[in-house]
């Protein structure tokens, strides 16, 4: 009974502790439930934060992407209406000079007709007037004939017969000497007042060139001025029209442009960029529109300024701003300003001296060139360029008109200054170091020079000296005569004339030298 008893007294304890064991399970099972669902519960709601946060985060990418487009569109289309008004400009501007080109046409066509007209009438009288004096001259003819009782021819041949042998002689004798003298007064006459205007008037000449060079504070600089993949370099030579040539030479940058209006401008432009220290597409624009606007004001007054030193008055604005122009344009290295002031006081001298308009003649002298400051943009050789722009600024003196469009024989003319721009024109383009080539074209007229001197049979040696303005040439003595030296210069110079392009003149000096040797012995 007592085994018994303890054997039941185990079974109820194992059975207390198997029901307390799944008590303690079951409550485990929903503990562990519960914080499942919380943490089920947690994480639906973390899930629900971070899907709003997404959404949020969508909405702010969107409207930033949108406000982004919409600055992309407003860009592109500011570009598209830029584009659009400078090729409206450009088409008024093409249209304006289509316009001018009409007008001009319209009113030379008229002016023609004019004088067609006017030529017919003036015809018309002469005929009439020959028939009228025909007339006269038959009844003359009649009654002489009838009071002498010869014939016209018989009459006209004792008169000849009996004066020819006389006066033939004479006549050439005097005409030969009347011409001698008369050549050799005007020569001396001309030398006379062409060196004395050269006495009186000198000026300094420096030569220009195609290329400008500023100068960097450092040369951390080029980097900022190529900018991030060279948008900068871009941007400063699509808005200048200059080539920007950075290379080795320290803290230094070169611009180069055959326009030295353009080329200034540029060069304004970056010293101003450099200066500020923001270089960037937008400031490059807006630092252009500065510079051309500055070199704009500095045409003016330099326009001004000339003919304030020169005493001209009442030229109107238009050719004053041309005039300024003329200051950043050149001619075989030479400056077209400094030659037209040049021209001007040259020509104010001579015509001084020959007592002249001494005003005229600098007036002509100084607007003689100011096609060239257009010439670039519009057909046609300066010189007539100049004469339709004198006329259309209310140029109304003649003989000024007369010496723009005919300095170069273009146009006829019959002013007597006409001939002292030319004269002038042609000593102020002639001397020593006023004009200038490039040295490769001036290489090849030097040897181009001696060839032809080289080709001619009796030659020695031949040298082109004085920078291509003389070239000397030595004969041989037994080959070549003193009489055939006379005649090889003068073929030697229409060879040059013929196969060579030179401003101003060439000497051609041709030397024969007999040499007797003999040693003392």
């Amino acid at each position: 009974m007592q085994k018994i008893s303890e054997t039941l007294k185990l079974v109820v304890t194992i059975v207390i502790a198997l029901v307390a064991s799944m008590v303690a399970f079951f409550l485990g099972y929903l503990y562990r439930k519960k914080i499942a669902e919380k943490t089920i519960k947690s994480a639906e709601q973390e899930a629900q934060r971070i899907v709003e946060e997404a959404k949020k985060q969508a909405e702010a990418y969107k409207k930033e992407a949108t406000l982004l487009a919409k600055e992309e569109i407003h860009r592109a289309r500011s570009e598209f209406d830029r584009e659009v008004r400078e090729r409206r400009a450009e088409l008024q501007r093409f249209e304006r000079r289509l316009i001018q080109k009409e007008e001009m046409l319209d009113k030379k066509m008229a002016s023609v007709e004019e004088k067609e007209e006017q030529l017919n009438q003036k015809l018309k009288d002469i005929q009439k007037l020959q028939e009228e004096i025909e007339l006269l001259k038959q009844k003359e003819q009649e009654e002489l004939q009838r009071i002498s009782g010869l014939t016209q021819e018989e009459a006209k041949q004792i008169i000849l017969k009996s004066v020819e042998q006389d006066v033939k002689h004479d006549v050439a004798l005097m005409i030969k000497e009347l011409e001698q003298q008369a050549k050799e007064e005007a020569d001396k006459k001309a030398r006379e007042i062409i060196a004395t205007a050269i006495q009186r008037y000198s000026s300094d000449y420096v030569a220009e060139n195609t290329v400008s060079v500023v100068t960097l504070p450092n040369d951390e600089m080029k980097g900022r001025i190529i900018g991030r993949e060279g948008r900068n370099i871009k941007t400063f030579e699509t808005v200048t029209g200059i080539d920007l040539i950075i290379d080795d030479t320290p803290e230094a940058v070169i611009l180069s442009g055959f326009d030295p209006i353009r080329r200034e401008i540029a060069k304004l432009t970056l010293e101003k960029l450099i200066l500020d220290g923001r270089i960037h597409p937008a400031r490059i624009e807006e630092m252009y529109e500065k510079a051309k606007r500055e070199v704009e004001n500095k045409i003016r007054e330099e326009g001004e300024r000339v003919v304030f030193e020169l005493g001209i008055h009442n030229l109107h604005p238009e050719l004053i701003k041309l005039i300024g122009k003329l200051k950043y344009r050149t001619s075989y290295g030479q400056n077209v300003l400094a030659h037209s002031i040049e021209v001007a006081n040259i020509a104010g001298i001579m015509a001084a001296e020959l007592g002249l308009d001494q005003s005229v003649a600098k007036r002509a002298g100084l607007l003689h060139d100011i096609g060239k400051a257009v010439d670039h943009e519009m057909e046609g050789s300066h010189a007539l360029i100049g004469y339709e722009l004198a006329k259309k600024y209310k140029e109304t003196n003649p003989d000024v008109l007369e010496a723009i469009g005919g300095h170069h024989g273009e146009m006829e003319t019959r002013s007597i200054y006409n001939v002292l721009i030319q004269a002038a024109d042609s000593v102020s383009a002639a001397r020593p170091g006023a004009r200038r080539e490039s040295l490769e074209s001036y290489i090849k007229r030097l040897q181009k020079l001696e060839e032809i001197a080289n080709s001619f049979d009796g030659v020695e040696k031949a040298y082109a000296i004085q920078a291509g303005r003389e070239i000397r040439i030595m004969v041989k003595p037994d080959h070549v005569s003193d009489d055939d030296i006379v005649i090889m210069a003068r073929e030697i110079v229409k060879r040059i004339e013929s196969e060579l392009d030179y401003p101003g003149q060439i000497k051609v000096n041709v030397i024969r030298e007999v040499r007797a040797v003999e040693y003392a012995k």
